[in-house]
């Protein structure tokens, strides 16, 4: 993958230029006073692709020497390596997811990959997902539950349904200290499937469902509110569960935990690859 170069060094900042006259000498360039100006400028939305894709390059490159090293490609890895190598991709994992979802944004959110629904297995995007946050649901001794439809081979988007469940499953763990996570792909009837993700966390706070959509968690009993970093992993998935003619809706109460869940056309594919 290109690296980049410094974004700032590269950004070609406003210019004011003095009014004509007669031996005209150009007033030098006028840069902004902090990010903010630069954000609110007109460069505002090249920048932020800018910093995101700066920022994806190197994680990458992390991703792969993590799970490299994991598979004892440079030498005999112990179990609390292989651990604590887990835990390092995980990470790097939801800071490359946001990255992608800051791109994603300034596209609009709401584009699927696959054009066209295709046959694909419910219980190998599962698999996929739970072996992307397995290495912090292990830390935090939380249980990863799938539940799988019948058939599992379907007809459907199968990527945006892959980041929609990674994107909720990461917040759902990142939340969660105590029981479990689950995704779940129930039949509602011969074409239609309900995903879920359902936690045993604190719950989101009522007062935030009826506003910004934003993943903050209603407070525990110490009364210390629990924050999303920004709240794009969440918009992205409403965007994308939209595009798939879906609404993304939420359940939610104390000492219970919170569940996303969405409805989308998903009939049984003719055979299995």
């Amino acid at each position: 993958m290109e690296m980049r170069s410094n974004t700032a060094e590269r950004l070609d900042w406003p210019v004011v230029t003095a009014i004509p006259r007669p031996a005209p000498e150009p007033e030098p360039a006028q840069e902004p006073q902090d990010l903010t100006a630069c954000l609110a400028g007109p460069n505002g939305l090249d920048l932020v692709v800018e910093l995101a894709h700066d920022l994806r390059s190197p994680l990458t490159s992390i991703l792969f020497l993590a799970e490299a090293l994991q598979q004892g490609q440079g030498g005999t890895v112990t179990p609390e390596q292989s651990r604590q190598l887990g835990l390092i991709y995980s990470a790097a994992l939801c800071l490359c997811a946001t990255a992608s979802d800051v791109l994603e944004l300034t596209r609009g959110g709401n584009r699927l990959v696959d054009r066209a629904p295709g046959p694909f297995s419910v219980a190998e995007t599962f698999a996929s997902v739970r072996s992307m946050i397995q290495p912090i649901a292990e830390e935090k001794a939380l249980a990863l539950r799938l539940v799988h439809p019948v058939p599992e081979w379907r007809v459907g988007h199968a990527r945006a349904l892959s980041r929609v469940l990674l994107n909720l499953a990461t917040n759902a763990v990142k939340f969660t200290d105590t029981g479990f996570v689950e995704l779940a792909a129930r039949p509602i009837d011969s074409r239609r499937l309900e995903f879920s993700v359902r936690d045993t966390g604190v719950g989101i706070d009522p007062l935030v469902l009826r506003g910004s959509h934003q993943a903050v968690r209603a407070a525990p009993a110490g009364g210390r509110h629990q924050f999303s970093s920004s709240g794009l992993g969440l918009a992205i998935c409403r965007k994308l569960v939209k595009a798939m003619g879906a609404e993304l809706e939420v359940e939610t109460r104390p000492d219970w935990g919170t569940r996303f869940y969405f409805e989308v056309d998903c009939p049984p594919a003719s055979a299995a690859p």
